[in-house]
C-alpha cells in the first residue's frame, strides 16, 4: 500500500512537472457578437511574449504554462476580453463591440468599405483603391561576366508582411506592389550566432539547392545584430508625432495608435523622456518633453486626443524636429516616432520636400521611425521614404499583437541603432557562378561605386535585429571559359578564380552610430553545398517566405513553386515558434491559396 501511494505521488509530481514545463495547448474560435468568426483577432498570453492571430476562419492555437494562464483577446473596434485558461483545452470567445465599433458600412476619411460575405462564413472588407505603393520591379538574373558585383543597402523594415497579413485576414489578396519579399523574410527572427568582440553583428551563410528550381542554388546570408541589455541602453529623447487628422477617425487607426504607444511606455525608464506633437489642420505641442517617471501624465495626454481636420504633415514634421532639437541628448537616443496612415495633403506634400527636411535632421543625429495604421487610404510609399531617409525603421500595426511585437518584444531593435549606413557588396566568382538574382531588395539597390562612398546613405541595424538576404544562383557549366560574345573584349578568368573554391567574396561596410567613417568586413563563401534536408530551419523557412511572396506577386521566377510546396516547406522548418508568428504565416498561406482560387473562379 505504501509503495502504491509513493508511486502515485511520484506520478502526480511528474505529471505536474510535465504540465508546467511543456505547457498546455489551447485552441478555439473568436467570434463577433453576431457569431461571425473574426480573422486577424489578437490572442496572447498575459505577462509573456507569446501570442498569435486568428486565421481566416477565426481559429487560433496557443500554448500556456502553469505560471501564465490568462489569455487576452482583442480586435479593433471590440472590447478586449481576458479569460482564465486554467484546466481548459478549448476556449471559444465572443467579443463585444465597443462604442466606436465598425458598423455595416465603415467610413475612413472620405472612403467607404462595405462589409460583404466571403468564402464560408467569414466577412471581409472590399477596400477602395485609394492606397498607394511604390512600384516594385522584380530583380532579374544578372550575368556574372557583365555584372560581377551585387551591391545593396540592408533593410530591417517589416511593414510589408503585416500589411499583407491585414489584406489576407480581411479576405483580399494584397496589391502586388505591397509585397516586398525582403520585408516579409525579415519579419521573422532567425537563430543566428551572436557577434563576438567589438563588431556589432555576425555574418552567417548557407548554400544549398534552390527549392523552387532544382537546377539552381540558393545562397542564404544572415546578419545578427548584437543584443544589448535594457539597463545598458542609452537614455532616450523621444517625440511622438501623431496624425490626428480626419483620416485617422477609425477604430483601427487612432484608438489602436493610443493602445500601441501605451505598450511602448511600459518599457521606457525614468531617464527616458517623451514629448507629444500632433498634426491635423494645424500642428501643435500637446505635451512638452516629460520624464517617463510621469507615465500617467503622458497617458492622459494620449487619451485626450481626437481626430478631425485635414493633414498638415509638413508642419507637424517641422515642429517635431524643433522639439527633438530643444531636448537633444548628446550621448542618447534622439528619435521621432511618427504614427500615421501616411495621408499628407496639406503642407510638405511632395516627397522631395520631405526628403530634404528629413535628411538634414538625420545628419544632426535625430532619427525618425514610422508606425503605419489603417486601411483604405493607406500611403505606404510616403511612409517608406520617411523611414528610409530618416535612419529609422518602418512597421505596419494591424492589431495590438503586432504593436507588442514591434514596441515591446523588439524594443531594442526598433529604437536603438547599433550600426548605420550598412551596405553589402558580393563579388561572384564566374568560375562557379553563371548568373545570380537577388530575391527582393528592389528598392534598396545601390550602384557599385556607392559601396565605398561614405556620403551615400544606407540602412540601419538596431539592437538584436536580424537581416536576411537570399540569392538564387545559376551555376557555371564551363569553369574555364566565359565568352560574352563581344567583338572587342574577352573575359579571361584569373588563375585565382579557376583554382579557388570561393563562390563569392562578401564585403560589408558599416558606420558606428556616432561616426561618419565606415568600417569594412570581408569574408569568402565556399562553393560547398549541403542537401536541402540538411540545412537549418533558418534556410528553409526563409525560402518558404520567399516562395509565399513570389506566389503573391505572381513572380515569373516561381519555377516549381506551388501553394502546397510553400506550405510544406514552412511547416517542415517551423522550428521553435514560441511566439507563434511562423505558425501564423503557415495559416496565411492556406488562406491566400483559398483566396487565389476564389479570384480565379
Amino acid at each position: 500500500m505504501k509503495l502504491n501511494k509513493t508511486s502515485f505521488t511520484i506520478a502526480f509530481f511528474v505529471l505536474l512537472l510535465t504540465h508546467t514545463v511543456f505547457g498546455q495547448k489551447i485552441t478555439g474560435i473568436v467570434y463577433d457578437d453576431n457569431k461571425t468568426p473574426l480573422p486577424g483577432a489578437s490572442v496572447y498570453v498575459k505577462g509573456t511574449p507569446k501570442g498569435t492571430v486568428t486565421d481566416f476562419d477565426g481559429k487560433y492555437e496557443i500554448e500556456i504554462d502553469a505560471k501564465h494562464q490568462i489569455l487576452v483577446f482583442s480586435f479593433v473596434g471590440f472590447k478586449t476580453k481576458e479569460v482564465n485558461a486554467k484546466g481548459k483545452t478549448v476556449i471559444n470567445v465572443t467579443l463585444e463591440q465597443d462604442s466606436a465599433a465598425l458598423e455595416e458600412v465603415v467610413v475612413v476619411g472620405m472612403a467607404k468599405m462595405e462589409r460583404k460575405s466571403a468564402v464560408g462564413a467569414v466577412a471581409h472588407f472590399v477596400i477602395p483603391n485609394n492606397e498607394s505603393y511604390a512600384t516594385v520591379k522584380e530583380n532579374d538574373f544578372k550575368d556574372v561576366t557583365k555584372n560581377p558585383l551585387s551591391t545593396f543597402s540592408v533593410d530591417v523594415d517589416k511593414a510589408s508582411y503585416s500589411n499583407v497579413r491585414r489584406h489576407i485576414n480581411n479576405g483580399n489578396l494584397p496589391p502586388i506592389d505591397a509585397v516586398r519579399i525582403e520585408e516579409m523574410i525579415n519579419y521573422f527572427k532567425y537563430d543566428y550566432q551572436q557577434p563576438k568582440g567589438d563588431v556589432p553583428f555576425s555574418i552567417n551563410t548557407e548554400l544549398s539547392t534552390c527549392p523552387w528550381n532544382k537546377n539552381n542554388l540558393l545562397l542564404h546570408v544572415g546578419l545578427q545584430g548584437k543584443d544589448i541589455p535594457m539597463e545598458d541602453l542609452p537614455p532616450s529623447n523621444i517625440v511622438f508625432l501623431l496624425d490626428v487628422s480626419g483620416s485617422m477617425n477609425s477604430p483601427n487607426k487612432l484608438p489602436l495608435l493610443k493602445s500601441s504607444l501605451k505598450l511602448l511606455l511600459e518599457n521606457l525608464r525614468p531617464e527616458d523622456r517623451v514629448a507629444i506633437v500632433v498634426y491635423a489642420g494645424n500642428s501643435g505641442l500637446v505635451l512638452p518633453s516629460t520624464s517617463c517617471s510621469e507615465k500617467k501624465t503622458i497617458i492622459d495626454a494620449l487619451e485626450s486626443l481626437s481626430a478631425g481636420g485635414s493633414t498638415a504633415g509638413g508642419a507637424g514634421l517641422k515642429l517635431a524636429y524643433k522639439v527633438a532639437n530643444e531636448n537633444f541628448l548628446k550621448k542618447g537616443n534622439n528619435r521621432i516616432i511618427m504614427a500615421t496612415d501616411g495621408d499628407f495633403n496639406v503642407g510638405l506634400s511632395s516627397n522631395s520636400e520631405m526628403e530634404q527636411l528629413i535628411t538634414s535632421e538625420r545628419e544632426k543625429g535625430i532619427a525618425i521611425s514610422v508606425l503605419g495604421f489603417g486601411m483604405g487610404n493607406y500611403k505606404d510609399d510616403k511612409m517608406e521614404i520617411i523611414a528610409d531617409k530618416g535612419n529609422g525603421n518602418y512597421a505596419y500595426i494591424d492589431n495590438l499583437l503586432e504593436a507588442r511585437k514591434v514596441l515591446v518584444s523588439e524594443f531594442g531593435g526598433t529604437l536603438y541603432t547599433i550600426a548605420k549606413d550598412v551596405k553589402f557588396q558580393l563579388e561572384f566568382n564566374p568560375a562557379h557562378v553563371s548568373k545570380y538574382r537577388l530575391v527582393g531588395y528592389e528598392n534598396r539597390l545601390l550602384n557599385d561605386e556607392d559601396f565605398e562612398d561614405d556620403t551615400k546613405d544606407a540602412g540601419e541595424i538596431g539592437a538584436g535585429h536580424t537581416v536576411t538576404a537570399l540569392y538564387e544562383i545559376i551555376p557555371s557549366k564551363n569553369n574555364e571559359k566565359n565568352d560574352r560574345g563581344l567583338k572587342y573584349q574577352t573575359s579571361e578568368l584569373t588563375n585565382q578564380a579557376l583554382e579557388s573554391n570561393d563562390l563569392i567574396t562578401l564585403k560589408l561596410r558599416y558606420k558606428k552610430p556616432d561616426k561618419n567613417k565606415s568600417l569594412l568586413i570581408e569574408q569568402s563563401v565556399k562553393n560547398t553545398t549541403v542537401a536541402i534536408n540538411q540545412t537549418s530551419d533558418n534556410f528553409r523557412f526563409s525560402a518558404s517566405v520567399a516562395e509565399f511572396g513570389m506566389l503573391l506577386r505572381n513572380s515569373k521566377y516561381l519555377g516549381t513553386t506551388t501553394w502546397e510546396s510553400a506550405y510544406n516547406l514552412a511547416k517542415e522548418s517551423k522550428g521553435n515558434d514560441e511566439e507563434g508568428y511562423r505558425g501564423e504565416m503557415i495559416r496565411l498561406i492556406k488562406s491566400a491559396e483559398l483566396l487565389s482560387t476564389t479570384v480565379q473562379e
